[in-house]
């Protein structure tokens, strides 16, 4: 049995504890979080868990094998650095930091660690990503030249206090959202990204919110271009004020011998029928002129335990995976994670500047 500890109790971690109650031969053994409702909520999904209300009083219990991060985005350095020296294998939510500088000194310093550390960028194990990977590693598109991704969808859920309102404590929305776009494209094309240009604003939403007398800062809807060493290019477009679309996101990936794109629906939930979709891989190829749609089907109560088409319930398979062989490494580093969270920190600061900015050198 795999024992996780759960720093944090909110909204994600809840939505991890749902996925982890249906993988056999995994618990949710202990979780901490400070704020009295959240614990409240998690214990009706875990209640056999020991509840703590500091993550230090339950990581001196030594109740758990593996730690998952799951605190406001600007708690995630802080909480790191205590679990880093219990030589456990952790799973961090994303973004692991709000900050590169700090997600530089994580990787730092967990380097040599003999457990691992990965970070949870959950888009990459949605079936529909899954599937669109396993068609260009077979060579059906040829070489990916461009990697366009739409995200239209319901604007930020209410957080604990409003954290999430704040580009301070969540990195900014290129950060804090937009790191699994960033993540992807690297992965998909293979490339290190060079430059960025991003063109956002806050336009629409939390117009009339204020927490404390602070009003809300970040971006809601954006356009970025993202230039890569091979070459290639990858494009976001952004909208958290559509959520009447169909289709939440879609992925398109054009080579030179085919155009593939997945088609991913909004969850349940926010839905108007509150009825789980499928989605969709469409494949249009150059020579035969005809296009082919298939149906990509994911098992109904993998999608009625998040938010994010299934991605949570597969991620935490693979990391079981790992921990249990005792060897290899994380399919998403320290690594990966600094460079989405370097690339998101520079598309804010090219949405605040309106200057493209180059992205050289900002990984050291």
């Amino acid at each position: 049995m795999i024992r996780y500890g759960f720093v944090g109790a909110g909204m994600m971690a809840q939505e991890h504890m749902r996925n982890i109650a249906l993988i056999d031969g995994a618990c949710v053994s202990a979780f901490a979080d400070p704020d009295e409702g959240m614990r409240s909520s998690a214990t009706q999904l875990v209640p056999d868990a020991r509840e703590f209300s500091d993550y230090k009083e339950m990581l001196s219990a030594d109740l758990c094998d593996v730690y998952m991060v799951a605190s406001p985005n600007y708690l995630h350095h802080a909480a790191m650095l205590d679990l880093l020296p219990t030589g456990k294998p952790i799973l961090c939510e994303k973004p692991v930091c709000t900050t590169s500088t700090d997600a530089r000194d994580l990787l730092r310093r967990a380097e040599g660690r003999a457990a691992p550390v990965w970070v949870a960028m959950e888009y990459r194990y949605m079936p529909p990503a899954q599937r669109l990977l396993a068609e260009l590693r077979a060579g059906r598109v040829g070489t990916p030249q461009m990697f366009a991704i739409r995200e239209h969808r319901f604007p930020f859920l209410p957080k604990v206090g409003g954290w999430n309102r704040f580009s301070a404590q969540t990195g900014g929305t290129m950060v804090e959202k937009c790191c699994h776009f960033w993540d992807l494209m690297r992965l998909v094309l293979e490339s290190d990204p060079v430059r960025i240009y991003c063109s956002g604003a806050m336009d629409v939403n939390h117009q009339d919110e204020t927490y404390d007398g602070r009003k809300p800062d970040i971006i809601d809807n954006a356009y970025a271009i993202v230039d890569f060493e091979s070459g290639a290019r990858g494009m976001l477009d952004l909208c958290m004020f559509a959520e009447g679309s169909y289709w939440q996101e879609l992925l398109t990936v054009t080579g030179e011998k085919a155009r593939i794109e997945a088609r991913v629906p909004g969850p349940a939930r926010f839905s108007a029928d509150k009825k789980e979709r499928h989605s969709e891989i469409c494949i249009s190829d150059r020579t035969t002129l005809r296009e082919e749609v298939f149906e990509v089907e994911v098992d109904p109560s993998i999608l009625q335990a998040g938010d994010h088409h299934g991605s949570t319930y597969y991620q935490h398979l693979k990391f079981i995976e790992l921990v249990r062989s005792g060897h290899g490494t994380p399919e998403v580093s320290l690594r990966d994670g600094l460079w989405s969270v370097v690339v998101g920190e520079a598309a804010e600061e090219s949405a605040r500047s309106g200057q493209a900015i180059e992205l050289k050198g900002r990984l050291a």
